[in-house]
């Protein structure tokens, strides 16, 4: 039989999430011994409903196993979960729904912070999936989980092998690819956003990469009126998917 990938989560955010979506995936939930909070009690009860083995232990422990003392006094460990949707499967679900796609495509994004922020603002927008190309992006690791406060679990982060092919496949189904770039003429304030959208995003300072950014139907820019030259890549995505929410009504 092989074996299931497991791996950790840590926070109350993140762990919170994986109680609500897949309980039966959690193993065993790991607590400082001197936190007796009625957060980690309301934590605990409900891993208790949910038959779920607990255990006390030492900070240093859960910061061996988080690989970071950024935990909140708590850690688990759980089976990775399995990727619920392609693309196409996804999209042919929103298409039954009667929703208009909003996704939000990350090329060259590698810091998990950043990731875990993005995932976090997709799920407050409503975007319907994260995608990302494989060579060029970070995977879902704890550090994302605890930063994504949950939205690890309730956004679909897809990665593709090619990203370029795959913006393609989306603009053959009438979804519009819009990009940012820090050199385009036309505001995001000027763009027809209402309609089905992904949003393009390089990283920070770099940047899309020359490919994707062809690849886009049209480049936008956010407005810059102070010193800074860019945002960072969690605020750009903010911008981006709630201009799509207000202009959508």
């Amino acid at each position: 039989m092989t074996e299931k990938p497991r791996s950790v989560l840590f926070g109350f955010h993140a762990l919170s999430t994986r109680l609500k979506i897949a309980p039966a995936s959690i193993e065993l939930i790991l607590f400082d011994a001197s936190r007796r909070d009625a957060r980690m009690k309301g934590l605990l009860a409900r891993a208790a409903e949910a038959g779920i083995k607990v255990a006390e232990t030492e900070p240093l422990q859960l910061d061996r196993l988080a690989r970071t003392d950024r935990h909140q006094g708590v850690v688990a460990k759980v089976e990775a979960l399995k990727q619920q949707h392609s693309l196409d499967d996804l999209l042919d679900e929103v298409q039954a729904r009667g929703e208009q796609p909003l996704l939000l495509v990350l090329d060259g994004v590698t810091d998990p912070h950043n990731l875990g922020a993005c995932l976090r603002v997709a799920d407050g927008a409503g975007a319907h999936a994260v995608i990302a190309p494989r060579d060029h992006a970070v995977g879902l690791n704890a550090t994302v989980a605890k930063v994504a406060s949950g939205a690890a679990e309730s956004v679909p982060y897809l990665m593709v092998t090619n990203l370029a092919r795959t913006l393609g496949e989306l603009k053959e189904r009438d979804i519009v690819c819009v990009g940012t770039s820090d050199q385009a003429e036309s505001s995001i304030y000027a763009a027809p956003l209402a309609g089905p959208l992904a949003w393009v995003l390089g990283a920070e300072g770099k940047g899309l990469r020359q490919l994707t950014a062809k690849t886009c139907d049209r480049l936008v820019s956010i407005p810059m009126r102070g010193a800074v030259e860019s945002l960072n890549v969690s605020v750009a995505a903010g911008i981006c998917l709630y201009e799509s929410l207000r202009q959508r009504g």
